[in-house]
């Protein structure tokens, strides 16, 4: 199967030998296209380094809480059967692709970065499934009953985010395995669930440990 050529392209610039590959998720009827480790068992040069740390390429990624948060919605269609579903912070589209395949009703990825959106566009078609895509998330309208957000608390920046999303869903439902001192008064854990990032990287056991949050708009 070929790669999306303008995704290869991408990655190609960044990392002169890498291959996008269409990658199965464990646990899940699921698949991606992700960074393809097995030629990626090397030292990078200091150039690569550079040019991966100033514009890393996260949507060639699964994340932990992308993975634990797919699975979850696979397990408890209930969460997005029928309902308008936004998945903030994309990336490269699993937890909305899941939540299309649980019987979400429409589903929204949206990224900041052009290239994840690509790449929800590719996997969506892999997937065989329809996303809609949104670039600003606060361009969007209130009107969706579900706001999904994984691996986007890494960067503490944007703890501000968490009283933002109910301003265009219901509800939100945050997987996250990197704040430990997670600390919301309108947000609730609800469990912690097993995953990792693929392809792995080998992370401490801790970011293994992916915690799902759940918050609901008060009414007025």
């Amino acid at each position: 199967m070929t790669p999306p050529l303008h995704l290869q392209r991408a990655l190609s610039e960044l990392i002169g030998d890498a291959q996008l590959v269409p990658c199965p998720l464990p646990g899940t009827d699921l698949s991606l296209w992700l960074l393809d480790a097995d030629n990626m068992d090397r030292a990078f040069s200091q150039e690569e380094t550079r040019r991966i740390l100033h514009e890393p390429p996260y949507w060639s990624f699964c994340w932990a809480s992308g993975l634990a948060l797919a699975r979850y919605l696979t397990a408890h269609p209930e969460w997005v059967v029928g309902k308008r579903v936004l998945d903030f912070g994309a990336g490269s589209g699993v937890a909305g692709i899941a939540a299309v395949k649980a019987g979400a009703l429409e589903v929204v990825a949206c990224d900041l970065d052009p290239l994840a959106l690509a790449s929800c566009r590719a996997n969506a078609e892999l997937n065989e499934v329809e996303l809609g895509y949104s670039a600003d998330f606060f361009a969007e309208a209130d009107r969706f009953d579900l706001i999904l957000v994984a691996d986007v608390l890494y960067d503490r920046a944007n703890l501000p985010l968490l009283d933002q999303f109910l301003s265009r869903g219901r509800e939100a439902l945050v997987a996250d395995s990197r704040v430990r001192d997670f600390r919301h008064p309108h947000y609730q854990r609800l469990e912690i669930l097993d995953a990792l990032t693929l392809p792995d990287l080998a992370e401490p056991w801790e970011f293994r440990k992916v915690s799902l949050y759940h918050s609901r708009r008060q009414p007025l």
